[in-house]
């Protein structure tokens, strides 16, 4: 199957990467000229305008962008819809809000293009192990593009999940679960480090992976990580950010009347983690001098 895509970075290129072994012929644009070269060099079509691009698909075409959220995929829309025509179909494979999927879909469908919302979980590790893929959309606009879905998931991997914006909503609460679950990670593990046993938690993590209850791929992740910067991680800063979906399902939750205590005070902890020295906790310190005289420490 031929399609265009636009956007080559840390997922994008593995995923052009992936569909080209698959025998599918990719017509790629980037931003970057040099990476459309590279990416091109192993066999993708690369061409350097949203317009060379679409003319190189045949009709109907159908445009993966995976650009990020925002802004960014807003432009790229706009400028795709100045080419496209009717019967064509947009692909957003990056993290957007599913209130905007729904806004587009009903705007495009006003034009005669189809708009499907591709929620894609595998980050770098895509390639190899293939990418978890959760689509929303018309049954008209997804059922085309099912070779291209079955080409990047591994088997089972990908599933049309409901109506336009339901891929992104899926993958919105996703990555709000994996908050919670790298919340519990690290509490975990810094319980551990700060033991009086002398613990190898790349072992443990290892020794999790075999039947234990809480083995994961982000556990294994996490043991790759101790095997390869040391289990201090001496060399990092504990500054976590957040790319938007954690806050949107909080948002959700609050939204439909849903407690959801861990996945909040999971995105609350990693604001938390950007500030060097809280003012919050200050005015904790002041307090307890106050009330009880508790020793304070000061700069």
């Amino acid at each position: 199957m031929r399609i265009g895509f636009i956007g080559l970075g840390r997922m994008g290129a593995n995923m052009v990467r992936r569909l080209v072994r698959d025998g599918h012929e990719i017509v790629i644009y980037n931003r970057t000229p040099e990476k459309t070269k590279e990416i091109a060099a192993e066999g993708a079509l690369a061409t350097f305008s949203i317009a060379e691009l679409v003319t190189t698909l045949e009709k109907p075409r159908a445009v993966w962008v995976m650009v990020p959220a925002g802004d960014a995929t807003e432009a790229q829309i706009h400028e795709l819809l100045e080419h496209l025509e009717p019967g064509d179909t947009i692909i957003d494979g990056g993290n957007t809000n599913f209130h905007d999927d729904v806004r587009r879909h009903s705007a495009l469908k006003d034009k005669g293009i189809g708009y499907v919302d591709a929620g894609t979980s595998g980050g770098i590790w895509g390639l190899q192990v293939g990418y978890c893929l959760m689509v929303g959309g018309e049954a008209a606009a997804v059922e085309p593009l099912v070779p291209i879905f079955t080409s990047l998931a591994p088997e089972g991997g990908y599933l049309h999940v409901g109506g336009p914006g339901a891929g992104h909503y899926v993958k919105m609460v996703h990555n709000g679960i994996e908050y919670g679950l790298m919340q519990a990670y690290a509490e975990g593990f810094e319980i551990m480090h700060a033991s009086d046993y002398e613990l190898d938690l790349a072992a443990i993590s290892e020794l999790w992976m075999q039947g234990s209850v809480v083995r994961s791929w982000l556990l294994e992740l996490a043991g790759r990580a101790f095997r390869a910067n040391g289990q201090d991680l001496d060399h990092l800063k504990g500054f976590v950010e957040d790319s938007g979906e954690g806050r949107w399902t909080v948002q959700e939750a609050i939204d439909h009347d849903v407690p959801a205590p861990v996945i909040t005070l999971s995105l609350l902890t990693r604001f938390r983690s950007r500030q060097d020295d809280s003012y919050g906790a200050k005015v904790l310190a002041a307090l307890r001098n106050e009330f009880g005289g508790h020793a304070v420490k000061t700069e």
